[in-house]
Protein backbone atom coordinates (compact mmCIF):
# COMPACT_ATOMS: atom_id res chain seq x y z
CA UNK A 1 0.00 0.00 0.00
CA UNK A 2 1.67 3.20 -0.76
CA UNK A 3 1.52 5.86 1.08
CA UNK A 4 1.16 9.62 -0.92
CA UNK A 5 4.33 11.75 -0.20
CA UNK A 6 4.12 14.59 1.92
CA UNK A 7 4.41 17.91 -0.33
CA UNK A 8 7.09 20.17 1.42
CA UNK A 9 5.86 23.69 2.31
CA UNK A 10 8.40 26.39 1.94
CA UNK A 11 7.75 30.50 2.31
CA UNK A 12 7.32 32.59 -0.46
CA UNK A 13 9.88 34.16 -1.82
CA UNK A 14 10.68 37.62 -3.92
CA UNK A 15 10.63 37.27 -7.69
CA UNK A 16 14.21 37.61 -9.64
CA UNK A 17 12.79 40.22 -11.51
CA UNK A 18 10.94 42.22 -8.66
CA UNK A 19 14.30 42.04 -6.81
CA UNK A 20 16.52 43.48 -9.13
CA UNK A 21 14.30 45.77 -9.93
CA UNK A 22 13.40 47.03 -6.31
CA UNK A 23 17.76 47.13 -5.97
CA UNK A 24 18.18 48.82 -9.46
CA UNK A 25 15.78 51.39 -8.73
CA UNK A 26 14.91 51.54 -5.01
CA UNK A 27 11.01 52.32 -6.21
CA UNK A 28 7.95 50.09 -5.29
CA UNK A 29 7.06 47.43 -7.90
CA UNK A 30 3.98 47.21 -10.01
CA UNK A 31 2.18 45.52 -6.92
CA UNK A 32 3.13 48.59 -4.84
CA UNK A 33 5.72 46.49 -2.80
CA UNK A 34 9.10 46.56 -2.64
CA UNK A 35 11.29 43.48 -1.74
CA UNK A 36 14.39 42.94 0.35
CA UNK A 37 16.89 40.31 0.67
CA UNK A 38 16.36 38.01 4.17
CA UNK A 39 18.56 36.43 6.61
CA UNK A 40 18.76 32.80 6.70
CA UNK A 41 15.80 31.54 9.07
CA UNK A 42 13.61 34.22 8.04
CA UNK A 43 14.83 36.77 10.45
CA UNK A 44 14.39 39.75 7.85
CA UNK A 45 17.66 41.40 8.36
CA UNK A 46 19.15 43.40 5.02
CA UNK A 47 21.70 43.00 3.72
CA UNK A 48 24.30 45.81 2.84
CA UNK A 49 23.80 47.80 0.18
CA UNK A 50 26.29 47.69 -3.07
CA UNK A 51 27.72 50.85 -4.78
CA UNK A 52 25.64 49.48 -8.00
CA UNK A 53 22.05 49.79 -6.07
CA UNK A 54 23.12 53.43 -4.90
CA UNK A 55 24.08 54.64 -8.44
CA UNK A 56 20.72 52.80 -9.27
CA UNK A 57 18.52 54.39 -6.41
CA UNK A 58 20.57 58.19 -7.38
CA UNK A 59 19.69 57.72 -11.12
CA UNK A 60 16.27 56.75 -10.07
CA UNK A 61 15.88 59.86 -7.20
CA UNK A 62 17.40 61.99 -10.56
CA UNK A 63 14.89 61.20 -12.97
CA UNK A 64 11.63 61.18 -10.98
CA UNK A 65 12.37 64.72 -9.49
CA UNK A 66 13.51 65.79 -13.42
CA UNK A 67 10.69 64.31 -14.89
CA UNK A 68 7.93 65.86 -12.79
CA UNK A 69 6.29 69.16 -14.13
CA UNK A 70 6.61 71.17 -11.50
CA UNK A 71 10.58 70.72 -11.73
CA UNK A 72 10.05 71.49 -15.40
CA UNK A 73 7.65 74.69 -14.72
CA UNK A 74 10.57 76.11 -12.06
CA UNK A 75 13.19 75.35 -14.83
CA UNK A 76 11.24 77.46 -17.38
CA UNK A 77 10.26 80.23 -15.18
CA UNK A 78 13.99 80.43 -13.84
CA UNK A 79 14.90 80.25 -18.26
CA UNK A 80 12.42 83.46 -18.78
CA UNK A 81 13.51 85.80 -16.34
CA UNK A 82 16.77 86.35 -18.59
CA UNK A 83 14.91 86.69 -21.53
CA UNK A 84 12.95 89.42 -19.86
CA UNK A 85 15.47 91.56 -18.49
CA UNK A 86 17.22 91.06 -21.83
CA UNK A 87 13.98 92.39 -23.58
CA UNK A 88 13.22 94.97 -21.56
CA UNK A 89 16.72 96.56 -21.69
CA UNK A 90 16.79 96.38 -25.37
CA UNK A 91 13.13 98.48 -25.85
CA UNK A 92 14.41 100.63 -23.37
CA UNK A 93 17.86 101.49 -24.85
CA UNK A 94 16.70 100.77 -28.94
CA UNK A 95 19.28 98.79 -29.05
CA UNK A 96 22.22 101.83 -28.27
CA UNK A 97 25.17 101.32 -26.70
CA UNK A 98 24.57 102.00 -22.96
CA UNK A 99 27.38 104.18 -21.01
CA UNK A 100 30.30 102.31 -19.11
CA UNK A 101 29.79 102.04 -15.79
CA UNK A 102 32.03 101.04 -13.07
CA UNK A 103 31.22 100.70 -9.65
CA UNK A 104 28.08 100.01 -7.96
CA UNK A 105 28.98 97.27 -5.97
CA UNK A 106 28.69 95.42 -8.77
CA UNK A 107 25.04 94.43 -7.80
CA UNK A 108 22.13 94.32 -10.51
CA UNK A 109 21.73 98.05 -11.59
CA UNK A 110 26.17 98.00 -12.13
CA UNK A 111 26.03 94.71 -14.83
CA UNK A 112 22.57 96.29 -16.37
CA UNK A 113 24.59 99.35 -17.35
CA UNK A 114 26.45 97.32 -18.91
CA UNK A 115 24.14 94.83 -20.90
CA UNK A 116 24.13 96.89 -23.78
CA UNK A 117 27.98 97.22 -24.33
CA UNK A 118 28.80 93.57 -24.04
CA UNK A 119 25.63 90.81 -23.59
CA UNK A 120 28.01 88.43 -21.87
CA UNK A 121 26.54 90.87 -17.98
CA UNK A 122 23.26 89.92 -19.34
CA UNK A 123 24.34 86.44 -16.72
CA UNK A 124 25.73 88.41 -14.50
CA UNK A 125 23.02 90.73 -14.46
CA UNK A 126 20.17 88.05 -14.27
CA UNK A 127 22.21 85.56 -11.20
CA UNK A 128 21.95 88.77 -9.73
CA UNK A 129 18.34 89.41 -9.89
CA UNK A 130 17.46 85.54 -9.40
CA UNK A 131 19.74 84.85 -6.37
CA UNK A 132 17.75 86.47 -3.85
CA UNK A 133 14.38 85.06 -4.11
CA UNK A 134 13.78 82.93 -7.29
CA UNK A 135 16.60 80.47 -7.07
CA UNK A 136 15.89 79.83 -3.48
CA UNK A 137 12.48 79.42 -4.07
CA UNK A 138 12.84 76.73 -6.23
CA UNK A 139 15.45 74.91 -4.55
CA UNK A 140 13.02 75.52 -1.03
CA UNK A 141 10.55 73.81 -2.84
CA UNK A 142 12.45 70.60 -4.49
CA UNK A 143 14.40 70.73 -1.12
CA UNK A 144 11.34 70.55 0.96
CA UNK A 145 9.89 67.50 -0.74
CA UNK A 146 12.36 65.22 -0.48
CA UNK A 147 11.32 63.22 2.51
CA UNK A 148 7.78 64.63 3.28
CA UNK A 149 6.98 64.23 -0.60
CA UNK A 150 7.44 60.42 -0.35
CA UNK A 151 5.82 60.13 2.96
CA UNK A 152 2.98 62.02 1.40
CA UNK A 153 2.68 59.84 -1.60
CA UNK A 154 3.33 56.68 0.77
CA UNK A 155 6.58 55.63 -0.69
CA UNK A 156 9.18 56.07 1.87
CA UNK A 157 8.80 53.02 3.54
CA UNK A 158 8.78 51.07 0.22
CA UNK A 159 12.73 52.85 -0.09
CA UNK A 160 13.39 52.07 3.33
CA UNK A 161 12.88 48.24 2.33
CA UNK A 162 15.50 47.61 -0.39
CA UNK A 163 19.08 47.41 1.22
CA UNK A 164 20.11 50.98 1.06
CA UNK A 165 19.38 52.09 4.81
CA UNK A 166 18.42 55.61 6.31
CA UNK A 167 21.87 57.42 5.62
CA UNK A 168 22.15 56.76 2.54
CA UNK A 169 18.66 57.28 1.08
CA UNK A 170 19.11 60.75 3.00
CA UNK A 171 22.88 61.50 0.97
CA UNK A 172 20.83 60.68 -2.01
CA UNK A 173 18.20 62.85 -1.59
CA UNK A 174 20.75 65.42 -0.83
CA UNK A 175 22.75 64.98 -3.36
CA UNK A 176 19.39 65.02 -6.28
CA UNK A 177 18.77 68.68 -4.68
CA UNK A 178 22.27 69.75 -4.93
CA UNK A 179 21.98 68.23 -9.08
CA UNK A 180 18.86 70.74 -8.88
CA UNK A 181 20.93 73.79 -7.46
CA UNK A 182 23.43 73.40 -10.48
CA UNK A 183 20.81 72.61 -13.23
CA UNK A 184 18.81 75.83 -12.10
CA UNK A 185 22.08 77.88 -12.07
CA UNK A 186 23.14 76.64 -15.62
CA UNK A 187 19.56 76.78 -16.81
CA UNK A 188 19.15 80.80 -15.80
CA UNK A 189 23.27 81.79 -17.08
CA UNK A 190 22.90 79.16 -20.43
CA UNK A 191 19.39 81.38 -21.53
CA UNK A 192 21.16 84.60 -19.93
CA UNK A 193 23.92 83.62 -22.65
CA UNK A 194 21.81 83.11 -25.90
CA UNK A 195 19.31 86.10 -25.21
CA UNK A 196 22.63 88.40 -24.58
CA UNK A 197 24.43 87.04 -27.67
CA UNK A 198 20.96 87.52 -29.77
CA UNK A 199 20.16 90.89 -28.60
CA UNK A 200 23.74 92.87 -27.96
CA UNK A 201 27.00 92.57 -28.74
CA UNK A 202 29.84 90.27 -27.40
CA UNK A 203 33.77 90.84 -26.87
CA UNK A 204 35.98 92.24 -24.78
CA UNK A 205 34.45 93.34 -21.61
CA UNK A 206 35.09 95.94 -19.12
CA UNK A 207 35.10 94.41 -15.23
CA UNK A 208 33.10 96.93 -11.87
CA UNK A 209 36.30 98.10 -11.13
CA UNK A 210 36.91 100.13 -14.56
CA UNK A 211 40.08 97.65 -16.21
CA UNK A 212 39.19 95.52 -19.38
CA UNK A 213 39.64 91.99 -20.00
CA UNK A 214 39.17 89.50 -23.25
CA UNK A 215 36.05 87.62 -23.88
CA UNK A 216 37.61 84.19 -22.87
CA UNK A 217 38.47 85.71 -19.25
CA UNK A 218 34.65 86.74 -18.85
CA UNK A 219 33.34 83.82 -20.34
CA UNK A 220 35.34 81.60 -17.40
CA UNK A 221 34.54 84.28 -15.16
CA UNK A 222 30.61 83.63 -15.64
CA UNK A 223 31.27 79.76 -15.36
CA UNK A 224 32.89 80.53 -11.85
CA UNK A 225 30.19 82.78 -11.18
CA UNK A 226 27.40 80.22 -12.14
CA UNK A 227 29.25 77.40 -9.72
CA UNK A 228 29.70 80.19 -6.81
CA UNK A 229 25.83 80.83 -7.06
CA UNK A 230 25.03 77.06 -7.26
CA UNK A 231 26.89 76.21 -4.17
CA UNK A 232 25.51 79.77 -2.86
CA UNK A 233 22.64 77.29 -2.43
CA UNK A 234 23.95 74.19 -0.59
CA UNK A 235 22.99 75.98 2.88
CA UNK A 236 19.61 76.30 2.01
CA UNK A 237 19.53 72.98 0.47
CA UNK A 238 20.43 71.30 3.38
CA UNK A 239 18.04 73.60 5.52
CA UNK A 240 14.87 71.88 3.12
CA UNK A 241 16.36 68.53 3.79
CA UNK A 242 16.18 68.87 7.69
CA UNK A 243 12.53 70.17 7.67
CA UNK A 244 11.64 67.58 5.19
CA UNK A 245 12.39 65.29 7.92
CA UNK A 246 10.17 67.24 10.63
CA UNK A 247 6.61 66.54 8.90
CA UNK A 248 4.79 63.54 6.74
CA UNK A 249 3.18 66.89 4.73
CA UNK A 250 5.22 67.73 1.31
CA UNK A 251 3.18 70.96 1.21
CA UNK A 252 3.99 72.33 4.62
CA UNK A 253 7.85 71.39 4.24
CA UNK A 254 7.82 73.38 1.07
CA UNK A 255 6.01 76.47 2.45
CA UNK A 256 7.85 75.93 5.84
CA UNK A 257 11.42 76.23 3.77
CA UNK A 258 9.85 78.64 1.72
CA UNK A 259 9.01 80.73 4.54
CA UNK A 260 12.38 80.56 5.95
CA UNK A 261 13.97 82.21 2.57
CA UNK A 262 11.75 84.73 3.08
CA UNK A 263 12.40 85.87 6.87
CA UNK A 264 16.11 85.13 6.59
CA UNK A 265 16.02 87.93 3.60
CA UNK A 266 13.69 90.08 5.67
CA UNK A 267 15.95 89.71 8.72
CA UNK A 268 19.08 90.55 6.72
CA UNK A 269 17.78 93.95 5.80
CA UNK A 270 16.95 95.42 9.08
CA UNK A 271 19.91 97.79 10.38
CA UNK A 272 18.92 96.63 14.05
CA UNK A 273 20.04 93.03 13.37
CA UNK A 274 23.84 94.18 11.74
CA UNK A 275 25.21 91.83 14.65
CA UNK A 276 23.30 88.08 13.72
CA UNK A 277 23.42 89.20 9.70
CA UNK A 278 26.82 87.57 8.91
CA UNK A 279 25.31 84.50 10.33
CA UNK A 280 22.27 84.12 8.19
CA UNK A 281 22.56 82.14 5.18
CA UNK A 282 21.42 84.46 2.38
CA UNK A 283 23.75 87.51 3.85
CA UNK A 284 27.05 86.73 1.45
CA UNK A 285 24.94 85.78 -1.79
CA UNK A 286 25.48 88.82 -3.77
CA UNK A 287 29.35 88.21 -3.33
CA UNK A 288 29.88 86.33 -6.66
CA UNK A 289 29.99 89.89 -7.88
CA UNK A 290 33.19 90.32 -6.14
CA UNK A 291 34.30 87.70 -9.32
CA UNK A 292 34.01 90.30 -11.59
CA UNK A 293 36.87 93.01 -10.30
CA UNK A 294 40.18 93.24 -11.33
CA UNK A 295 42.20 92.29 -9.54
CA UNK A 296 39.67 89.69 -7.70
CA UNK A 297 37.93 90.16 -4.35
CA UNK A 298 38.03 86.75 -2.91
CA UNK A 299 37.17 87.85 0.93
CA UNK A 300 33.60 87.75 0.33
CA UNK A 301 33.30 84.57 -1.26
CA UNK A 302 34.94 82.69 0.49
CA UNK A 303 33.18 83.74 3.82
CA UNK A 304 29.79 82.73 1.55
CA UNK A 305 31.12 79.28 0.90
CA UNK A 306 32.37 79.34 4.28
CA UNK A 307 28.70 79.91 5.40
CA UNK A 308 27.30 77.33 3.18
CA UNK A 309 29.12 74.69 4.44
CA UNK A 310 28.57 75.17 8.03
CA UNK A 311 24.93 75.53 7.32
CA UNK A 312 25.59 72.04 5.18
CA UNK A 313 27.07 70.38 8.23
CA UNK A 314 25.11 71.56 10.92
CA UNK A 315 21.54 70.82 9.00
CA UNK A 316 22.84 67.58 7.32
CA UNK A 317 23.23 65.97 10.62
CA UNK A 318 20.16 67.24 12.35
CA UNK A 319 18.24 65.87 9.24
CA UNK A 320 20.57 62.82 9.82
CA UNK A 321 19.76 62.25 13.46
CA UNK A 322 16.19 63.05 12.95
CA UNK A 323 16.15 60.79 9.88
CA UNK A 324 17.04 57.67 11.87
CA UNK A 325 15.50 57.70 14.58
CA UNK A 326 11.91 58.79 13.03
CA UNK A 327 9.21 56.26 12.95
CA UNK A 328 8.17 55.66 9.29
CA UNK A 329 4.44 55.27 8.90
CA UNK A 330 3.86 56.20 5.54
Amino acid sequence: MSRAEPTPTTPTTPTTASAAEAATTGRAGPTGTATAATAPGGTGGVRAARPLWTLGLLRSELVTTFRRWRTLALLAVLAAIPVLVGVAVRIETGGGAGRPHGGGGGEGPAFIAQITNNGLFLVFTALAATLPVFLPLAVGVVAGDTIAGEASAGTLRYLLVAPAGRTRLLLTKYATVTAFCLAATFVVAVSALVVGALLFPLGDLTTISGTRIGFGEGLARALLIALVVAASLLGLAALGLFVSTLTNSGVAAMATTVGLVITAQILDQIPQLHAIQPYLFPHYWLSFADLMREPVYWDGVVKNLELQALYAAVFGSAAWARFTTKDITA
